[in-house]
């Protein structure tokens, strides 16, 4: 996916498509993620949708819950839910770091020829 190290540096234009494909890829992920905290608060924590978005928002974003949760099954998914969208939060950080890493880490490495 990335250049060798004995390649040229990508032209601007390219690193410009290769950071747009990351975000478009970062934001993919966050909506699969969004999807899947929305469905598990409306349909387990038995929240309406526009609470439940609210909710999965806020946990994906590193805030916390806004709405209590009455059963057993409702709060086992918020937890999980919450460790996984933690997990998620670095992958993503890392997927926008990457590009900008990589060409820096290149431009360290290219032959000056």
């Amino acid at each position: 996916m990335y250049e060798h190290r004995t390649k040229k540096l990508l032209d601007r234009k390219a690193f410009a498509k290769r950071v747009v494909l990351h975000i478009k890829v970062a934001l993919a992920i966050i909506a699969v993620v969004l999807g899947i905290g929305v469905a598990g608060y409306h349909y387990l924590a038995d929240i309406g949708w526009i609470d439940a978005l609210l909710n999965a928002s806020m946990i994906l974003g590193g805030m916390g819950p806004v709405a209590s949760l009455e059963t057993n099954g409702a709060k086992i998914f918020a937890s999980l839910y919450a460790l996984f969208c933690g997990l998620v939060f670095v992958g993503i950080a890392s997927l926008l770091i990457l590009p900008f890493a990589h060409r820096l880490l290149h431009s360290l490495h290219a032959d000056g020829e």
